[in-house]
């Protein structure tokens, strides 16, 4: 690799949250190298909670600094005891530790387990979630001796009257988002008396420590409305002056895109989310899912959603594509409920010949337990352009080109499901526009790099285990080692 290509990251954002940017693009800085090797790994969960074959958990991203430090959110609870979480920095090049701070961060009530969500600020401040709502920081995380301390919305002073009930109280509910100013954007749920009182709702942190907040009802002009929904990380524009979030009741509930004054969190737009194919219906946006709104370099918003009725669309849901006012609901595609929509040029694609400058890349499964044939594929689509929909009908983002799983999932096909492969679990896609491809992580335990050109996995690695179920991303460093999880361990993969 060129010292011109590893220099490009350093110059510009590192890996500094949930898909790379606050725009949650996927998309890297910096080339990847070839999946040649395992060069290091280690734990993000010391004790998986196994369902069977399937673990059910969302694990958050790993960050990447500039000077190639990983931090990694780490989960260390032993089975049977409540979630406990750790942030580890270790080096990039052979992941020895660095330095390692526990969290008090306690998850708030949950199916799946959430996402432990961290953030890097452009001041290279990393920060967590902590208990009470509270946010935890460190600074110089590329050293050991870096300062640390929390901070809150609502004031920490009100915290230490009575840090209790702040801590059974108040719980962050999303990863923590950083704009190119060093705030910081979380959801949090508050189901408890504490002075002052909060509602569940977003909370911002100002670069110098002041804290707001909005209750979700409020900020949808919903009384029915009563959280940020679960695991959506919030987005912001291109310019950093509006933040996207969804809202819902909790659960499977309906709900709302929102987009709010960066600055203030004032409404400045909002939408009533609804199922593509039957738009009378509120489409569902539920807590076990892991989608968040992306947002494309002309502005454009995707967020992904869950039919309604279940089943209607093989459990695919839908990825809703908005203005950036919200204003003007454009062409969905045809997958979207947990999964976080990348971004790629378009001249990633060489048969492509439309007109639109980029490109959306998604995983595109057809699950057989929503009514599919189990053929699980990832897909790059235009969201300019539309094609027929062959399962509804409906009119959906055209497919430029799929790739379906190499893996046969070998218990679908003894239950008649011939074709069947095992599923692409990602909640985001590291995006390499130099290589033209993308980094695409399979529950068959394998590593695919998707040649965009050949459309041809080009190049795999295979970890120790694969397993079932458990949402992922992949990203991309400032030396171009590719980072992915497979059964709860971080593998760092590179020349």
């Amino acid at each position: 690799m060129s010292a011109t290509v590893s220099s490009a990251q350093t110059i510009a954002l590192p890996w500094s949250g949930h898909g790379h940017d606050p725009q949650h693009t996927g998309l890297s800085k910096v080339a990847s190298q070839p999946l040649n090797r395992i060069k290091w790994q280690t734990s993000v969960d010391l004790h998986p909670q196994y369902s069977g074959n399937d673990l059910l958990v969302h694990y958050g991203s790993p960050l990447i600094t500039r000077l190639n430090t990983v931090i990694i959110p780490v989960k260390t609870n032993p089975v049977g005891l409540p979630e406990t979480f750790r942030v580890e920095a270790r080096s990039g090049s052979d992941g020895g530790l660095i330095w390692s701070q526990d969290s008090d961060y306690i998850l708030p009530a949950h199916g799946w387990t959430p996402m432990f969500g961290i953030a890097l600020t452009p001041k290279n401040r990393v920060y967590f979630p902590a208990a009470g709502g509270r946010v935890g920081y460190r600074d110089t995380p590329d050293v050991a001796g870096g300062a640390t301390g929390h901070i809150a919305f609502y004031g920490l002073v009100n915290y230490s009257n009575n840090p209790s009930s702040f801590d059974q109280s108040v719980k962050i509910n999303t990863p923590i988002t950083s704009d190119r100013y060093g705030n910081i954007y979380f959801g949090f749920i508050a189901a408890g008396s504490t002075t002052p009182a909060l509602q569940s709702g977003l909370a911002r942190i100002a670069e110098d420590g002041t804290g707001i907040w909005i209750g979700a009802g409020t900020a949808a002009g919903d009384a029915g409305i009563t959280q940020v929904a679960m695991n959506c990380a919030p987005a912001l524009s291109n310019d950093h002056k509006t933040l996207y979030i969804a809202v819902n009741s909790g659960g499977f509930s309906s709900g709302y895109l929102l987009a709010l004054d960066s600055r203030t969190l004032a409404t400045l737009h909002s939408v009533r989310l609804k199922d593509a194919h039957n738009p009378i219906n509120n489409a569902s946006i539920p807590d076990d899912g892991t989608a968040a709104p992306a947002v494309g370099p002309d502005g454009d918003v995707y967020f992904g959603v869950l039919e309604s009725p279940f089943y209607s669309n093989h459990l695919r849901g839908w990825l809703l594509h908005f203005n950036s006012t919200l204003t003007v609901a454009k062409t969905p595609g045809a997958f979207g409920w947990d999964d976080t929509a990348s971004i790629l040029p378009a001249s990633c694609v060489s048969a492509y010949t439309g007109t639109s400058t980029y490109l959306l890349l998604t995983k595109y499964n057809n699950y057989v337990g929503g009514g599919g044939d189990g053929v699980n594929k990832i897909a790059v689509l235009d969201p300019n352009d539309t094609m027929t929909d062959p399962i509804t009908g409906t009119t959906v983002m055209k497919e430029i080109i799929t790739k379906s799983g190499p893996t046969p999932d070998e218990e679908y096909a003894e239950s008649g499901h011939p074709n069947a492969v095992r599923e692409w679990c990602v909640n985001s896609v590291a995006v390499d526009p130099f290589t033209k491809s993308g980094i695409i992580n399979s529950e068959d335990g394998n590593l695919y790099r998707w040649d965009f050109t050949t459309n041809t996995f080009s190049q795999s690695i295979a970890f120790p285990v694969g397993i079932g179920e458990a949402y992922t991303p992949t990203m991309i460093g400032v030396d171009g080692t590719v980072y992915a999880i497979s059964n709860a361990v971080l593998y760092a993969i590179g020349q």
